[in-house]
């Protein structure tokens, strides 16, 4: 009876992470793309380890506003795929064909959007450097996954590693 409960508790484990792989996934595959503004980031933290620090301009001015601790903002993508706050998602309000929700939690009396940190492999600091935005997929329920991260002529930042 005890190894039933045992390998029922480790296949529930289990079954739960397949769940949130699934729709990361999904989020990758199907998310609209969306490119947020870094604000700038301390260049301490490239030499920390093998990782990067992200803050977003986003964050900031959501930080400023009387938001609540756990919500849903609005972001209006210009000609470039760039996102720009508008407003806090108020339920029931349609979208324009311009506009992607985007969930954030204040956690420590920072904004996070889930994307606090970019690792790359060991050595490649200098390539990333640069980087003026954030580069994410955005699913419908406002959940974003972090894909890369561009410079400022929005071009991808890094190189495939072989």
């Amino acid at each position: 009876m005890r190894s039933r409960v045992i390998f029922g508790g480790l296949a529930l484990v289990v079954v739960a992470l397949l769940v949130l792989v699934i729709r990361k996934e999904r989020v990758l595959a199907h998310g609209t793309p969306v490119l947020l503004e870094l604000a700038p980031v301390d260049p301490r933290s490239l030499m920390q380890g093998d990782y990067m620090v992200l803050d977003y301009a986003v964050s900031r001015e959501l930080a400023r506003s009387e938001a609540p601790r756990q919500s849903l903002l609005v972001l209006r993508l210009d000609e470039n795929g760039v996102g720009r706050f508008l407003r806090e998602q108020t339920p029931g309000t349609p979208l324009a064909p311009d506009e992607v929700l985007l969930r954030y939690k204040e956690r420590d009396g920072r904004i996070r959007l889930g994307a606090e940190s970019f690792f790359f492999q060991e050595g490649h600091a200098d390539l990333y450097a640069g980087a003026k935005y954030g580069e994410l997929r955005v699913a419908e329920d406002g959940s974003s996954v972090l894909v890369g991260l561009r410079d400022a002529e929005r071009q991808p930042l890094g190189r495939p590693v072989p």
